[in-house]
């Protein structure tokens, strides 16, 4: 159990953490292009056209694709800052990826299956699903999705370090050599390589083969600046990504859905929101940086026909290979301020770090806990343990338990499920309400006539979850931890979004949420081990004799359906209330008969059951 909880850390540490997600980096880029004045649309249709030189059965006609819908053939421009850091990690990589790969065309059908189910959206819940089966599909298809960009905070703004840094000194931090990997250095760094292929492109000693990859590769870098750029404005990239995985998880969801009221460094105020939650007012004000990016790049463009000559050896053709998923710090790259700040200045002004006047923080249910469950359960028995006795029954018990485990409820989103727990404990029984007495007797039944009496046993459940099987984890971590640790995290990952088949992902509803559990947790219970030992009176066939056979038995629950109607989370406690459905069977084991002396030895039969329980959960997270 302990090498299956750090296998599950590597959902934790590090986490996923994209800002917009696909449609909305397409919607944005889309709208800025729309914007570009006559002239510099001319430049960047000019451009698209050479870029199209070889690939024309892989890139759109068009720098925009009209006809964009749910079966792509080819991709536009408006789909490379979408696919550049979130599906791809350097510009190169994302080249590769948007010419050569078929699955890249999956991930551009689940986008705009996602962008029409959040359309349709009304509730909460339905906006739930929709990134829940986005995200399992996004899996599939890109199985590299969740990990990508969890280890460094390139997605996200630096936290400002004082309420009196200027802009040009927050500038400065951000686009330094060696400053952390951010969303404002990310861009500064892939717009000014583009600026610079773009004007290399101008030479007038190419080829026509050695332009067109120049500007192809001039566009890639464009297009990977303008993923950071637009994540920039999502509001929980905004906030600082300081703290630990559970507090930068839920203080990034709750500000990308609540939204947040900021100010950008030019003076102007405004509310954002972020992931999946994009409303037209968002991508009005993201798409106007965009827009200006994208009219330096086209000005590059206009300044450098007529240029000088480039020496053959000083060519860079190939778009820039620099890696945001291996890289923690900032490169060397000269940057022009001027230019750079024309957009910058545009952009929010983030969060302070930790301490005073710091945004108030938000935490999820990740880490290690610890707890305490009780329930109440009724359970169906299709009859006793005695040969013979096939009446069925209803039974009820109690549960208190102390839970240890390591909360990983929604690592990639809301629907998703890594929770892992031991729980230890003690039930208690009733007595059943079938009597091993004579069914055609008149006296009257009662707890001590009941078939099965009541008992009590020590309690233990185990909770995980799988990635095609129960306890698949155990094995690959015994065998990819050292083998292939990148295997394990996918595993990992899918297991915690459902599994391989993703079935067991839950299902938001208006009045709760459902999930199949079946194989994910199982529950034993113990009677009669370690204290006075259980015994149960059983009759013959005629009920003419009895014997008094001691007993014991270990309870297997399995349950199969959950319904949670209501839960709660705060800064470092959660409670919830479920429903759970649940079948199993009671086997007995090391019978003997006490009395009489010489009665014939009884065997007894294993009992099968189903079960209702209603469980309080409460944790205390560290």
């Amino acid at each position: 159990m302990v090498r299956l909880l750090l296998c599950l850390a590597l959902l934790v540490f590090p986490w996923p953490g994209k800002a917009w997600v696909y449609p909305e980096h397409r919607q944005i880029s889309y709208l800025a292009i729309q914007q570009l004045g006559p002239e510099y649309r001319r430049i960047l249709d000019e451009i698209w056209a050479q870029v199209r030189i070889g690939y024309e059965d892989r890139l759109s006609p068009s720098i925009l694709d009209p006809g964009h819908g749910l079966d792509p053939e080819v991709l536009d421009f408006a789909s490379w800052p979408a696919i550049a850091g979130d599906h791809s990690c350097s510009p190169e990589q994302m080249m590769d990826i948007i010419l050569a790969s078929d699955w890249i065309l999956r991930v551009d059908h689940i986008a705009t299956r996602l962008q029409n189910d959040l359309a349709k959206a009304q509730r909460p819940d339905q906006t739930i699903n929709a990134i829940r089966n986005s995200d399992i599909r996004l899996q599939r298809a890109d199985s590299d999705y969740a990990t990508r960009a969890g280890t460094n905070n390139v997605h996200f703004l630096l936290a400002r370090t004082t309420v009196a840094a200027t802009a040009g000194e927050y500038f400065n931090e951000s686009l330094q050599e060696g400053a952390p990997l951010n969303a404002l250095g990310a861009y500064g760094y892939f717009h000014t390589r583009a600026m610079e292929r773009v004007a290399q492109s101008n030479s007038p000693n190419l080829t026509r083969e050695q332009r067109s990859a120049i500007l192809l590769a001039a566009m890639a870098n464009e297009a990977f600046a303008l993923h950071f750029l637009e994540d920039a404005f999502a509001a929980g990239h905004v906030v600082g990504s300081w703290g630990n995985a559970a507090q930068r998880k839920g203080t990034h969801d709750h500000y990308n859905e609540a939204g947040l009221e900021v100010e950008t460094w030019d003076e102007q105020r405004l509310v954002l929101t972020g992931d999946a939650y994009m409303r037209p007012a968002d991508a009005l004000v993201v798409a106007k940086a965009v827009q200006t990016s994208l009219e330096q790049f086209c000005q590059a463009m206009l300044e450098g026909r007529g240029g000088t000559l480039v020496p053959p050896g000083d060519l860079e053709i190939l778009p820039d290979t620099f890696d945001v998923c291996a890289n923690n710090n900032m490169p060397i790259g000269l940057t022009n301020r001027e230019l750079l700040d024309e957009v910058l200045l545009g952009t929010p002004t983030p969060g302070l770090v930790e301490g005073l006047g710091q945004l108030a923080r938000f935490r999820t249910e990740l880490g290690p806990f610890i707890g305490a469950s009780s329930s109440v359960e009724t359970g169906w028995l299709n009859g006793g343990f005695g040969p013979g006795q096939e009446e069925q029954a209803l039974i009820g018990s109690i549960e208190a338990n102390l839970v240890f485990g390591l909360g990983l409820d929604g690592v990639m989103n809301k629907a998703g499920d890594g929770l892992a727990f031991i729980q230890v404990g003690w039930r208690q029984d009733s007595p059943t309400t079938s009597q091993f007495t004579d069914p055609s007797s008149t006296i009257q039944g009662s707890s001590v006539t009941a078939t099965i009496p009541g008992r009590s046993a020590y309690n233990l459940r185990v909770r995980m979850p799988f990635w095609l099987i129960p306890g698949d984890l155990i094995l690959g971590a015994a065998i990819f931890s050292w083998a292939s640790p990148k295997t394990l995290e996918r595993m990992a990952v899918t297991a915690g979004n459902g599994g391989f088949i993703p079935w067991q992902s839950g299902i938001s509803t208006g009045i709760g949420r459902f999930q199949f559990v079946l194989g994910r947790e199982v529950g034993v219970s113990f009677y009669g081990v370690r204290r006075i030992q259980e015994s149960l009176v059983i009759p013959n066939r005629t009920f003419n004799e009895t014997s008094l056979v001691a007993y014991r038995s270990t309870k297997w629950d399995f349950p199969f359906l959950e319904y949670q109607p209501t839960r709660t989370f705060s800064n470092t406690q959660s409670a919830s209330l479920k429903v759970q459905f649940s079948v199993g069977v009671d086997v007995p084991w090391r019978e003997r008969t006490l009395a009489p002396a010489n009665a014939d030895a009884v065997d007894l039969e294993s009992v099968w059951y189903m079960g209702m329980r209603l469980v309080y959960h409460w944790r205390r997270y560290f």
